[in-house]
C-alpha cells in the first residue's frame, strides 16, 4: 500500500500538465521513497522508466537503449542499440502517442559517473530541440552530495535548465503513523521516535506486534534489516567513517554544543567544523539557534546547538552503536531490557516536542490558530528554555509552548514555571500558551485554560 507523498505527486502532476517541455530534478537520501513515488506518479501514464546501475558507460548505454527500444519507435526497426548518448536521449521525442512523453531516469548519478559528458549532451539537446516539445524528463538521484554539488551546482551544464527541483523529505509524524494502524497515540509517537519518517524503515514494523518485539526483531538482532543500515548509508556517502561515527555518536548522546562535541571526541577543532559541515550538507545533522537569535549570533561559530535530524540515526547511535559488541554476541534481549527500555521514554520525549511543533505548523497552514506565525522553533537563554516559541511578522503575537512527556499530569506548577520564562520586549504583545502532555492535565489547569488563552493538547489530540 502506498502511503503519503500527496504534495510531491501534486507537484509532479502540475508539471506534467504543462504544455511545454519539463526537465525535473528529484532527489533525496536513500530509502526515502523516491522510486516508489515516481512509480506511483507514472501509473496510468505512458512512460519509459529506466533505473541506472553502476556499470561501464557502454553497458549503461546498452541497457538504456534496450529499455527505450521496447517502445514502438521507428529506430527499433533498424537498431538494437543507439550509437551514442546524443541519439539515445534525443529519442524521447519519438515516443508514440499524442500526450506528454515521459522519461524517468532513476539513479542518474550512476549514468553521469560513467560518462561525465552526459549533462553537457542533455543540456545541448534541451536548448536546441527538447525544451519546446511536449515531453517530461525526470532525473532522480540518491547521492545527496553528488546531486547538490554536481548536478545542481552552478558549474554544471544543466544549471538553469531545470523547470523544477524537488527534494524528497522525510514524512512527518502524522503520515508515518499511518504505517501503524493498530498502535495507540503514544505507541505511534514512540515508533516515529525510533524510525523517523523514512518509508523503508517504517514498513519494517508490524503494528500487530509490540514495540519491544519490533525493535528487537528489526534493529537489535544481528542480521536484521535495520541492524547494519546506518553503516551502509555512511559508507555510501563518506570516506572517513570512523571519524564520522565518533562525531555522530557524541551528538546522539546529548553533546550538542561545539565545545562539548570537541571534548567528547577530541578531534581537532578546525577539522571538527569541516566534518560537521559535511554532515549538515548530507542532512544528517542540523545546527539550531534560539528563535530570537539574529544574524550576528548565528555567525558566531560557538553559538547554536547541533542535533541529529534523522530519528533512526539518533536511535541507532544512542542504543545500537555503543552496544555492538554485546549485540554481535547475540544479546539483543539484554540490550533491550537494560539499555533501551529504561531510556526509551526519555529518548522519545525529545521527538514528542518535534511532533508538537509539526502539529502547530499544520494548524498554522490551515489558519486554525489565534494568529498566523512565520517562525517557529525552540527558544533559550543562559538560564531558561522553551520547547516551542512562534511569532508573527510584526512580533506582536507569540505562541509559547511546553511539552511534557512523562507519566504524571501537566501541573499548575509546570504552567507557572513556563509562564515566567519568557517576556517579550514589547509589553503590548499578546501571548498564547499551548500545553502538550502525554498524560493529560491537572484539573486546575483545565479551569484556568477556559478564559486565559491557554490551549491544551494530549498525545491523542495530535492525531485528530
Amino acid at each position: 500500500m502506498f502511503i503519503g507523498r500527496e504534495e510531491e505527486l501534486n507537484f509532479l502532476e502540475s508539471r506534467y500538465n504543462e504544455s511545454n517541455g519539463q526537465l525535473i530534478v528529484l532527489y533525496g537520501r536513500r530509502r526515502i521513497g523516491k522510486t516508489e513515488t515516481l512509480r506511483k506518479f507514472c501509473e496510468n501514464k505512458d512512460n519509459v522508466f529506466y533505473s541506472c546501475t553502476e556499470v561501464t558507460d557502454q553497458q549503461q548505454l546498452k541497457g538504456f537503449s534496450e529499455r527505450i527500444l521496447q517502445k514502438d519507435i521507428p529506430a527499433a526497426r533498424y537498431i538494437d542499440k543507439f550509437a551514442d548518448w546524443q541519439q539515445a536521449l534525443k529519442s524521447v521525442r519519438e515516443f508514440p502517442g499524442l500526450g506528454k512523453k515521459l522519461l524517468v531516469i532513476d539513479e542518474f548519478p550512476y549514468m553521469v559517473k560513467g560518462n561525465k559528458a552526459i549533462p553537457s549532451i542533455l543540456q545541448n539537446l534541451w536548448d536546441t530541440e527538447l525544451k519546446n516539445e511536449n515531453i517530461m524528463i525526470i532525473l532522480c538521484g540518491s547521492s545527496m552530495s553528488f546531486m547538490e554539488n554536481e548536478i545542481l551546482a552552478e558549474k554544471n551544464p544543466l544549471y538553469g535548465r531545470t523547470t523544477g527541483i524537488l527534494k524528497i523529505q522525510e514524512m512527518d509524524y502524522l503520515t508515518a503513523a499511518q504505517f501503524f494502524p493498530n498502535y495507540n497515540a503514544v505507541e505511534k509517537i514512540t515508533a516515529y521516535a525510533v524510525l523517523g519518517g523514512i518509508p523503508h524503515y517504517l514498513k519494517q514494523f508490524d503494528s500487530g506486534k509490540s514495540l519491544q518485539e519490533n525493535i528487537t526483531a528489526n534493529i537489535l538482532i544481528r542480521g536484521s534489516i535495520l541492524y547494519s543500515e546506518i553503516e551502509f548509508l555512511l559508507r555510501q556517502e563518506l570516506r572517513e567513517t570512523a571519524i564520522y561515527n565518533t562525531i555522530i555518536e557524541a551528538v546522539a548522546l546529548g553533546n550538542t554544543k561545539l565545545n562539548d562535541i570537541y571534548q567528547k571526541t577530541q578531534i581537532d577543532r578546525s577539522k571538527l567544523s569541516v566534518y560537521l559541515k559535511n554532515l549538515i550538507e548530507l542532512g544528517i545533522i542540523c545546527r539550531e539557534f534560539s528563535l530570537t537569535d539574529g544574524l550576528k549570533e548565528q555567525a558566531n561559530v560557538q553559538r547554536g546547538l547541533y542535533h541529529l535530524t534523522d530519528n533512526f540515526f539518533c536511535f541507532w547511535y544512542r542504543f545500537v552503536f555503543p552496544n555492538l559488541s554485546e549485540l554481535e554476541a547475540g544479546d539483543a534481549k539484554g540490550i533491550w531490557r537494560y539499555a533501551v527500555e529504561p531510556e526509551l521514554g526519555n529518548y522519545t520525549s525529545f521527538v514528542f516536542e518535534d511532533a508538537c511543533r509539526q502539529y502547530l505548523q499544520r494548524q498554522n497552514r490551515k489558519e486554525l490558530l489565534p494568529f498566523h506565525f512565520i517562525q517557529i522553533g525552540r527558544w533559550w537563554n543562559k538560564t531558561d528554555e522553551l520547547d516551542i516559541l512562534a511569532v508573527d511578522t510584526k512580533r506582536k503575537h507569540y505562541l509559547v509552548g511546553e511539552c511534557k512527556y512523562k507519566n504524571s499530569q501537566f501541573s499548575l506548577h509546570d504552567l507557572r514555571n513556563m509562564q515566567r520564562k519568557f517576556t517579550p520586549v514589547d509589553p503590548e504583545s499578546q501571548l498564547y500558551y499551548w500545553l502538550f502532555s502525554k498524560n493529560g492535565f491537572a484539573d486546575e489547569i483545565a479551569k484556568e485554560a477556559v478564559d486565559n488563552e491557554i490551549y491544551l493538547r494530549t498525545a491523542e489530540d495530535l492525531f485528530e
